[in-house]
């Protein structure tokens, strides 16, 4: 749980080429996304296996718990003939980290997967296997390889995968036994503002709280923080590289003392870091602008591509997603 936010801005950084499509979730797969969740991550999947650039980078930044779905995905073998892995179907990929009960300790994770998934291959492999399903209702849910995930085929073009009662929980919700992000107001309107983009990620009050809490640093231990910090309603990021790097995030705070106050500790945060930063450091902080305007904070930050690359290097860059 903990890994997961702490790089909460890090899978922004999984895609470093240029992309023109957008990571938008169909209302099947927005459905089977549990009420509580925290945190969504939506990338546009096709782009990032297609760049090898992306693929070192997101080997560089994927916390544990995402990287273990990934190798799930990619080392699922779909076809009876023994060609080929599910991702090679994949086009959007989602993370969903949501609670489990009114703790915001109790924690789960489950990845959703869109494509056009040969579902004929793929239950003709299991049939020559003799591997049977768990069956929950009408939904059969399958061993994800030797990866220890189950996963379950809902539709052609849409897959819920994870722990087994990851997934249960999110058919659960899919299924109206349970609350879906359908529901979730606040979250649903979070997510019209970015899913156009080719990534990016909403969080609720709690994992932008978290967040925050992360960036600031010491900043963090301020009273002013413990003041507005439950007035931080909700967030959202995008990334784009059509022309170098390009991050933007804004945070709801529902009023405009609150937004002053998080940019005063977001600019007085910025300031402190550059005492102790390198050269590459103190660019891509002077290229970061804090602005409050009403009730929402926007942090934006741009850089070259070469300037980026040499932030990737920065002791800045590891401690922010390690």
């Amino acid at each position: 749980m903990k890994a997961f936010f702490r790089i909460s801005l890090a899978p922004a950084l999984l895609l470093v080429a240029t992309v023109a499509h957008a990571a938008q979730l169909s209302t099947d797969a927005r459905s089977a996304i549990p009420y509580n969740v925290q945190q969504l991550v939506v990338i546009d999947y096709t782009a990032m296996q297609n760049s090898n650039s992306a693929i070192a980078l997101r080997d560089r930044v994927m916390p544990p718990e995402l990287k273990q779905f990934d190798d799930a995905l990619s080392k699922f073998t779909v076809t009876t003939s023994g060609g080929g892995s599910i991702d090679q179907y994949v086009d959007v990929l989602a993370f969903a980290l949501y609670r489990t009960s009114n703790s915001s300790d109790d924690l789960n994770t489950v990845g959703i997967a869109q494509g056009q998934f040969p579902v004929q291959d793929i239950m003709a492999n299991f049939q020559k296997k003799k591997i049977k399903p768990a069956v929950l209702r009408s939904n059969n849910i399958y061993p994800m390889g030797k990866s220890g995930m189950t996963f379950c085929l809902v539709d052609p073009s849409t897959m819920i995968f994870g722990g087994s009662d990851a997934v249960k929980a999110a058919l659960n919700a899919r299924d109206g036994l349970a609350q879906n992000m359908l529901t979730n107001q606040p979250m649903m309107g979070a997510m019209q503002s970015v899913d156009s983009e080719a990534l990016w990620s909403i969080l609720d009050g709690q994992g932008t709280q978290t967040m925050m809490k992360q960036v600031l640093g010491q900043a963090g231990s301020v009273t002013d923080f413990d003041t507005v910090r439950k007035r931080l309603q909700e967030s959202w990021y995008t990334m784009d590289f059509s022309h170098g790097v390009n991050f933007d995030l804004t945070i709801v705070t529902g009023d405009a003392f609150s937004a002053a106050t998080m940019s005063s500790l977001l600019t007085a945060a910025i300031m402190v870091r550059k005492m102790s930063s390198t050269a590459a450091e103190k660019q891509a902080l002077t290229d970061t602008t804090v602005d409050a305007n009403g009730g929402q904070l926007s942090i934006q930050f741009a850089a070259s591509d070469t300037e980026f690359a040499s932030l990737l290097k920065s002791p800045l860059f590891q401690s922010m997603v390690h």
